[in-house]
């Protein structure tokens, strides 16, 4: 098949089919995968040009989860030993986000552990995030605080959140099999509050926890009908202590392959390379940005990443502008070292 050929179809209004969807997830050689990649690139390109986007996270409100996620390090089934403490201070969610635009991040996203978010947790972040939205106007500040009814979100809204993450995690088929203490309608029903509430949807998954292909394809088709904005593509990390610590996390060219389906899938929503990345793709980290348009700078919830200044570097190898800190303060720009 003639991916390139495929692409450009893609661009002029033609759906990936599910049999070509099949094929990409299927493929074992690199030989078979080169070919796709080039399709994907182009699509990439086509509507994103090279821009790369970086964005950070602060785990504000660490543990002490009473969700029973089969891949999270703070869920009420992990032994796995990570910080806990409540929710932050507002000062250190405000500091976060001056060290994610000393970064260069364009995107900041406040995490907390939990089920919801209480009415004074709510409250609390609404206030770091006007906070935040007066100081770095140009920062984008997107929240994941678990499930959201009507009125936080529009609570959240109000305060200038510009998105909410929650992502779907995999399959329906699958995810009974992942978390017991809420369910699949659960999370979309949260991305509907999210949507009707005016804020930016930011929906994706975590690969590598046993699925199939089929549940590759399954769930892109329920982000679709979620409308979703942004898609962030988690990798497993198989966290000891975990009740997945026993999986083997996905090969660079498997990891590729997802990115590549959904690349086609998706040819006009941003793919964030979040959780994950540097342990699937080793070595091969630059191929994925020649599918996906932002990448997590720093580190993860519980887990490290690899230092900013190897984020750069992948960059600068690539031959791609460099995101530049802005700091509205001072009205100018200074490109990370």
């Amino acid at each position: 098949m003639d991916w390139v050929d495929k692409a450009q179809r893609i661009l002029a209004g033609e759906p990936l089919t599910p049999e070509e969807g099949m094929r990409i997830l299927a493929v074992e050689r690199w030989a078979e995968l080169l070919p796709i990649l080039a399709g994907a690139h182009l699509l990439r390109r086509a509507a994103f040009g090279e821009e790369v986007e970086f964005a950070t996270l602060i785990n504000a409100k660490s543990g002490l989860c009473p969700e029973d996620c089969a891949y999270c390090s703070q869920s009420s089934r992990s032994r796995a030993v990570v910080p806990r403490y409540p929710l932050l201070a507002e000062e250190e969610i405000v500091r976060g986000a001056k060290q994610a635009v000393a970064l260069g991040a364009r995107v900041y996203c406040v995490v907390t552990s939990g089920r919801a978010p209480t009415p004074g947790e709510l409250e609390r972040l609404a206030e770091a995030v006007r906070r935040i939205k007066t100081r770095f106007p140009a920062l984008k500040v997107y929240g994941s605080f678990g499930l959201l009814e009507r009125e936080g979100a529009q609570l959240l809204r109000e305060s200038g959140l510009d998105g909410y993450n929650h992502n779907l995690n995999t399959s329906r088929r699958m995810y009974s099999r992942i978390a017991t203490t809420h369910t699949y309608d659960d999370r979309l029903k949260t991305l509907r509050v999210v949507r009707e509430a005016g804020l930016r949807v930011i929906s994706g998954a975590i690969f590598g926890m046993g699925e199939e292909a089929s549940d590759i394809l399954a769930l892109a088709e329920d982000l679709a009908r979620a409308e979703v904005d942004e898609i962030p593509v988690n990798f497993l990390i198989p966290i000891p202590g975990t009740p997945l610590d026993h999986r083997t996390p996905l090969s660079p060219l498997r990891a590729l392959a997802v990115l590549a389906f959904l690349r086609y899938r998706f040819p006009r929503t941003p793919l964030r390379v979040a959780g994950g990345r540097e342990l699937s793709l080793r070595s091969l980290q630059p191929l994925a940005l020649l599918l996906a348009t932002s990448i997590f700078v720093g580190d993860y919830l519980t887990t490290k990443g690899q230092p900013p200044r190897e984020d750069v570097r992948l960059l600068r190898d690539l031959g791609w502008p460099v995101p530049a800190p802005v700091w509205p303060e001072e009205g100018a720009t200074r490109a990370p070292s």
